[in-house]
C-alpha cells in the first residue's frame, strides 16, 4: 500500500511539472494565447492540473485518515466537479476546432477567433457546473446547518444523502459523454471524408487532424470509463477491503492520471509549432 501511494505521488509529480512547464510556454508567446487551439489546450492543462492536485489532496488525506470540516470539503468537491467536465468538454471543442479547420477552411478565421474562444470557454464551464449544481442543491434543501462545521472524510459521496441522487449524476453524466461522443464520431466522419478526397500537403494535414481527433476519442473513452468506476468499487468493496484499495489505486492512475497525461501528448509534442517553442524554451532553461 506504501509503494502504490509513492508512484502515485511521482506520476504526479511528473504529470504537474510537464505541464507547468507547457503552461508557461504558452504564456511566452502572443501567438498561442490568440490562436483558439492553444487555449483550449491551455484550458485543459490548466484544468487538468487543478484536477490532479486537488485529487491527489484528498487521496493523501484519505490515506492517513485525516478530516476536514464539511464546508470545506464542500469547496473542495464543487471545483472537482466542475472540473471532471472542463477536460472532456474541452477535448470535444478542440475537435470541433480541428473539424472548421480542415473542413470548413475559409470560414476557420472567421469562427475561430479570440472573443469566440472566450465565449466558448465561458459556455464550458458552464455546461460543466449544471452537474454539480444539481447535486449541491438537493444537499442544501436536505440537510441541517450543522453539518457544515462537522469534520469528515471529504468524498463526494458524502453529499448523496438519498440513493437516487448518484444514480440522476451518473444519468447526468452518460448523456453528456454520449453527446461528446456523437460530435467526435461526426467530426471523424467529415475529416475522413475530406482525407480521402485531399491531395499532396493537404492529405498529410489532413490524415494528421484525423490522428489528432482519433486520439482525443481514446481519451474521451478513459474519461468516461472513470465514471463507471464508483459502481465497481461498490461492488468490490463487499467482496474484499484490501482488493477495494488497490483497485481504487489502479482507477486513479489508469482514467484519471492516464486521461490527463495524454494532452501535452496530442498538441505538446505533436504539434510542430508548439514542440518548437517547447525545445526552444527547454533548452534556454538548461542554459541557465
Amino acid at each position: 500500500d506504501n509503494d502504490i501511494i509513492i508512484v502515485v505521488q511521482a506520476l504526479v509529480c511528473v504529470f504537474l511539472c510537464i505541464n507547468f512547464f507547457l503552461i508557461t510556454t504558452f504564456f511566452l508567446k502572443d501567438y498561442f494565447y490568440t490562436t483558439t487551439r492553444y487555449v483550449l489546450f491551455a484550458v485543459s492543462l490548466f484544468s487538468d492540473c487543478l484536477f490532479l492536485i486537488m485529487t491527489d489532496v484528498l487521496l493523501i488525506l484519505s490515506y492517513f485518515g485525516f478530516t476536514i470540516q464539511m464546508w470545506l470539503c464542500l469547496i473542495i468537491c464543487i471545483v472537482l466537479s466542475v472540473y471532471t467536465y472542463v477536460t472532456p468538454l474541452t477535448l470535444t471543442a478542440m475537435v470541433l476546432e480541428r473539424y472548421v479547420a480542415i473542413c470548413m477552411p475559409l470560414r476557420h478565421a472567421e469562427l475561430c477567433t479570440t472573443r469566440t474562444t472566450f465565449h466558448l470557454v465561458l459556455i464550458i464551464h458552464s455546461l460543466s457546473s449544471v452537474p454539480c449544481v444539481i447535486v449541491i442543491s438537493i444537499f442544501f434543501a436536505s440537510s441541517a446547518l450543522t453539518v457544515y462545521t462537522t469534520g469528515r472524510i471529504c468524498l463526494m459521496e458524502t453529499f448523496f444523502l438519498y440513493g437516487w441522487q448518484g444514480h440522476l449524476r451518473s444519468a447526468i453524466s452518460q448523456f453528456y459523454f454520449l453527446i461528446m461522443c456523437v460530435v467526435i464520431v461526426f467530426s471523424y466522419i467529415q475529416i475522413m471524408k475530406v482525407a480521402k478526397a485531399a491531395s499532396g500537403e493537404n492529405k498529410k494535414s489532413t490524415w494528421k487532424g484525423l490522428r489528432t481527433v482519433i486520439l482525443h476519442a481514446f481519451q474521451l473513452l478513459l474519461c468516461l470509463i472513470q465514471l463507471w468506476c464508483p459502481f465497481i468499487e461498490t461492488a468490490v468493496l463487499q467482496l474484499d477491503l484490501m482488493l477495494f484499495i488497490n483497485l481504487r489505486y489502479f482507477n486513479y492512475i489508469t482514467f484519471i492520471i492516464a486521461p490527463r497525461c495524454l494532452s501535452p501528448l496530442i498538441y505538446g509534442l505533436r504539434d510542430d509549432l508548439f514542440f518548437q517553442a517547447v525545445s526552444y524554451y527547454w533548452r534556454c532553461w538548461l542554459k541557465v
